[in-house]
This record gives C-alpha cells, sequence and structure tokens, in this order.
C-alpha cells in the first residue's frame, strides 16, 4: 500500500508529455486566435472584425454559400454511402466483392491529383463534351466553377470514407437478426427501419459529423473548382490573410469557423451521452 502512494505521481508524469504536446499544439494556437480576433492591428480591443463579418455582403454570402454546399455533400455523400454500404453487407454476388475490394481506392490518391483529374472529365471541354461529340451531340455539363462541381468533387472523396465507417458498423448486424424478421414475413423496408437503422444511426452521425466538419473548412477543391463569387470560407480566410495580410480579422473567422463545427461535434456528443444513459439504465 506505501509503495502504491509513493508511485502516485507516475500517472501523471507518463500523461505530462502527451498533455505538453497537445497544449503546444492545440490549446495553446486556440487561444492565441481568440484573443487575436478581438484586437487591432495596435494591440487594442475591438469587436469590428466580427462585426465585418455579419455586415459584409461578402462574407454573409460566403457563409451561405459554405453552409448550402456542407449540407448537400453530407446529404448526398451519407446517403450514397450508406447505400453502398448496405449492398456491400448483404450482397453476396462477385460485383459486391470486387467493389468491396475497389471502393477504397479513392482514398489512397492524392488529393490534387484527383481533383484534377475529375476537373478534365465534369468541365465543359473535358471528357464527357468529347465524348458526346463523337456522336454529334454538343453538351457542356456546366459543372465546374459553381457549386455542383464542388459538391462533386467532394462526394468523390467523402463517399469511401463514410462507406468504410457505415460497413463497420453494418458488419456487427448479425445475419440471424436479419434472416429471423424475413422468416416472420418483415419485409427489407420494415427490416431497414426496425433492425439496421436503430442499430446504425450512431455511426451515420459520426460519419455526417466528419463530412459536415470537413466541407466548413475545405479549401483545395473550393479554390480549384469554385466560382469567384460567392467563395467558400476556408478562400475568403485564405485571402484575409494573403491578400489583405488582416490577421485579426482572418482569426475572427477562424473562431467563427470553429464555431460551426462545434455544433456538429455537440451532436454527436449528445447521441453517445444518450447511448451511456441508456446502458446505465437511468
Amino acid at each position: 500500500m506505501k509503495n502504491k502512494k509513493s508511485m502516485g505521481w507516475l500517472p501523471y508524469v507518463m500523461v505530462f508529455p502527451a498533455f505538453a504536446v497537445m497544449t503546444l499544439v492545440v490549446i495553446f494556437p486556440i487561444c492565441n486566435t481568440v484573443l487575436k480576433s478581438f484586437t487591432t492591428a495596435s494591440n487594442s480591443f475591438t469587436l469590428d472584425n466580427y462585426l465585418y463579418f455579419f455586415t459584409s455582403r461578402d462574407a454573409v454570402e460566403s457563409l451561405v454559400f459554405t453552409m448550402a454546399e456542407a449540407l448537400c455533400t453530407m446529404i448526398f455523400g451519407i446517403t450514397f454511402s450508406f447505400l453502398l454500404a448496405l449492398y456491400l453487407r448483404f450482397s453476396k454476388s462477385r460485383i459486391s466483392r470486387i467493389m468491396g475490394r475497389l471502393y477504397l481506392l479513392p482514398r489512397f490518391i492524392p488529393g490534387i491529383a484527383a481533383v484534377y483529374a475529375v476537373m478534365n472529365v465534369i468541365k465543359d471541354s473535358g471528357f464527357i463534351n468529347r465524348f458526346l461529340q463523337l456522336f454529334g451531340i454538343m453538351y457542356q455539363p456546366g459543372l465546374l466553377y459553381d457549386i455542383k462541381g464542388i459538391v462533386l468533387c467532394n462526394l468523390w472523396f467523402n463517399i469511401p470514407f463514410s462507406a468504410m465507417l457505415l460497413s463497420a458498423a453494418l458488419s456487427s448486424i448479425n445475419d440471424s437478426y436479419v434472416e429471423s424478421a424475413r422468416d416472420a414475413g418483415c419485409s427489407w423496408r420494415g427490416i431497414l427501419r426496425y433492425i439496421i437503422l436503430p442499430l446504425t444511426y450512431k455511426d451515420l452521425i459520426v460519419a455526417a459529423t466528419f463530412i459536415l466538419m470537413g466541407q466548413v473548412g475545405a479549401f483545395t477543391i473550393p479554390y480549384l473548382t469554385g466560382p469567384n463569387n460567392p467563395k467558400m470560407m476556408g478562400i475568403l480566410l485564405y485571402q484575409q490573410v494573403n491578400t489583405y495580410l488582416d490577421y485579426q480579422r482572418a482569426a475572427a473567422f477562424s473562431v467563427l469557423m470553429f464555431l460551426l463545427c462545434l455544433g456538429g461535434a455537440v451532436v454527436y456528443i449528445k447521441s453517445n451521452m444518450k447511448d451511456e444513459v441508456w446502458e446505465n439504465g437511468k
């Protein structure tokens, strides 16, 4: 007992390196950014950095455009990835086995190379246009430099990642649950509603949260495929730093983007807390 008391400091020593790194890399930059967002270039207190965001037409349009793109990407991404995960989980065909080995391939392709590849397909003079010209059809998709192009490119990246998370959740569903429901006369619609969704809804929330938070701060894809106006918030933040050299206003933008992402994190934490309360019988 005495030896255990004398070694009571050991856990704190073991945790200290990780805590120090987290403080230096995460906590300190966040605190510094928050403080900078309330100052001017002469280090005096001001709220103008935040007032600009809510009074500037460009900033408000950027917020609306960003949330519209993020919500569209999240909805389409979750829908398609969930359907893909269902197909891979419950189909026994050869095609599903091949897709199960290949659907993660986009995750291993460098992002900038993938974006340019997609651009060469969807732009007005890209592969779609050139292919249809072989049949005498002049068609320009009009997908590039528009919100549709941003959503399409982001789906290319997010669907495999979300499908991987949802496939792991669906793999935990025992086949006997589905077979018993089928024997009892339950349709696939009923199985999806009463068996699959209740067992996987938390993973759906996790995947949706990851997609939403990733889109709020997206930069590379909107920079290459997005319109000049309105802009995604990541592009507007980049301009504040590199074009206008307004670090205080950029700090305010960073804080607001963090608060937007925090909303998705709160939903995720609340869903986990509900599960813990249910498991504890409270």
